[in-house]
């Protein structure tokens, strides 16, 4: 079974409230992120900087949401060997929030 074969349920989304600290090494994490998600089936739907907190706190400088066919692909991307060699970079340039929510299937 391949990783992107993983589609039961509704679509889940992945939601990154990220405060970059190293926007160089950051961008070397996003870069050598996106082959990974879309290996898994995800598609960037939201990245962008400047997130403005209409209730509560600050979600940080940068929002990302990642739509995967299912919660289950969503954690296959998470915890897959290839995410886990890149981990490193992402926690050394930024602080983050990271959660899944199910989405509304079609």
């Amino acid at each position: 079974m391949s990783e992107t074969s993983i589609e039961a349920g509704p679509p889940a989304y992945v939601i990154n409230q990220i405060e970059v600290t190293d926007q160089t090494m950051f961008m070397t994490y996003a870069q050598a992120a996106l082959p990974i998600i879309k290996a898994h089936g995800g598609e960037i739907l939201v990245r962008g900087g400047a997130p403005e907190a209409l209730w509560g706190a600050s979600p940080g400088n940068r929002v990302v949401i990642i739509r995967f066919p299912s919660r289950e692909a969503a954690r296959a991307w998470r915890n897959s060997a290839a995410y886990a060699e890149i981990l490193p970079v992402r926690d050394a340039s930024s602080t983050s929030t990271v959660y899944v929510v199910d989405g509304v299937a079609p």
